[in-house]
């Protein structure tokens, strides 16, 4: 395997954009990725009880067909909250690009991301879709990136091929996320598509488990989306024989490449938080169970204060074992051991002086860095992946509708 990030191109794939008047005249604000044959489809989306209009459809078309041939996305309204009206706009969507690809409705996923309560009006989608469809091409996914964005201050792409038993399949992502980030699972969208050929069902576990370990696994601010998407279409056209039997190695293989790809788009988020000048990789091990393991990392890497101790570059650990004694996980604090990269600053429970704390300081001056807490209380481990909390992320923020 290996990143070719600089060639967008999958085959049989075609993607392109538009400014559509949603988030003013002079922006790509509604992009369009196009399969050119019947795909199969999996999603994983946000276990948010509020959820937008475009994730209830899409949840709807996938259990329906667990196949897909067009996903369409329009940033700067999120429609959600938006009642029947929403709903109504969403499958009006749906239809417009179906008609316009003359594909079923159903086959259209249909995403959102930006302010929660206001409503889109359909229009802006029926007098830009002759232009989204001529804006169709091989190597238009780099637009697409682009009209997703919100407070992003960088497009997210990842790409990837795999040998499948001499099929060369190529895999390419794009994320959007910077805000309002926190499993499960962000307020993100990520869009994969690939020339594979694999079955529905075993795409969508495929995805299930990717999804586990990326996505689900960072926080920039401890909130959930209502519009929270990660969408797979793998087309077929590689030629490889279909992938059903996790036990094959072909199986094995492309879920490696998959997970490695999601882990990129992941931490590329979590790099852009809003405001973000660190990424803190926050390793809990020694856990009783994975349970408790996952939560400890959460709560750690959730804690407003452990971040800006972060932003402040201080290697306050008091504030990590603090988080650690409220994330309701059954530990001994005297048994207890923090390190950040390699340099160690408590053990068993108790500090080791200005000496480590002032190499430490050292490793918190890094661009990343990893927070290492082990409980010595099981074999059990998590990794969460966060940022710092800096002055711009309030800024951003306080004036986010603006």
């Amino acid at each position: 395997m290996k990143n070719k990030t600089e060639t967008l191109q999958v085959p049989g794939f075609k993607a392109g954009a538009v400014k559509a008047g949603i988030r003013g005249k002079d922006r790509l604000d509604v992009g369009l990725i196009y399969s050119e044959v019947l795909a199969s489809a999996a999603g994983v989306f946000t276990t948010s009880k509020v959820k937008a209009a475009p994730v209830l459809l899409d949840m709807e078309h996938l259990h329906k067909n667990g196949q897909a041939q067009a996903i369409i996305v329009n940033s700067g309204i999120a429609n959600a909250c938006t009642g029947q009206t929403g709903m109504e706009l969403a499958r009006g969507t749906a239809r417009l690009v179906g008609r316009e690809l003359d594909i079923p409705a159903d086959l259209v996923q249909v995403t959102s991301t930006g302010v929660i309560g206001e409503q889109l009006d359909l229009s802006l989608f029926s007098r830009c879709m002759g232009g989204l469809k001529e804006s169709l091409r091989e190597t238009g996914f780099m637009d697409v990136a682009r009209a997703m964005m919100t407070t992003d201050t960088v497009r997210k792409t990842a790409f990837r091929t795999v040998d499948l038993s001499g099929k060369i399949v190529t895999l390419f992502g794009m994320a959007k996320g910077a805000g309002m980030i926190m499993p499960n699972m962000a307020t993100m969208l990520g869009f994969i598509v690939s020339d594979a050929s694999v079955n529905p069902d075993a795409l969508q576990s495929m995805l299930r488990e990717s999804v586990k370990q990326s996505f689900n696994a960072i926080t920039v601010d401890g909130d959930t989306s209502t519009n929270d998407t990660v969408l797979l279409l793998a087309n077929g056209k590689a030629g490889n024989d279909t992938l059903t039997d996790i036990a094959s190695e072909d199986f094995v293989r492309f879920c490696q490449c998959l997970n490695e790809l999601c882990l990129d788009l992941a931490l590329q988020i979590v790099k852009d938080g809003e405001g973000a000048t660190k990424l803190v990789t926050v390793h809990v091990k020694g856990a009783p169970d994975a349970k408790d393991a996952d939560r400890a990392a959460r709560t750690i890497a959730n804690s407003n204060l452990v971040k800006t101790a972060f932003f402040g570059e201080d290697a306050n650990w008091g504030r990590i074992i603090a988080a650690l004694g409220r994330s309701g996980v059954e530990f001994d604090e005297s048994l207890v051991d923090i390190s950040f990269d390699d340099v160690m600053m408590v053990r068993d429970g108790l500090g080791l002086g200005k000496d480590q704390e002032e190499k430490a300081t050292a490793v918190l001056k890094q661009d990343a860095f990893v927070v290492v807490i082990d409980l010595k209380t099981g074999n059990s481990e998590a990794k969460i992946y966060t940022c710092d909390f800096s002055l711009d992320y309030v800024k951003i923020n306080a004036d986010y509708r603006t």
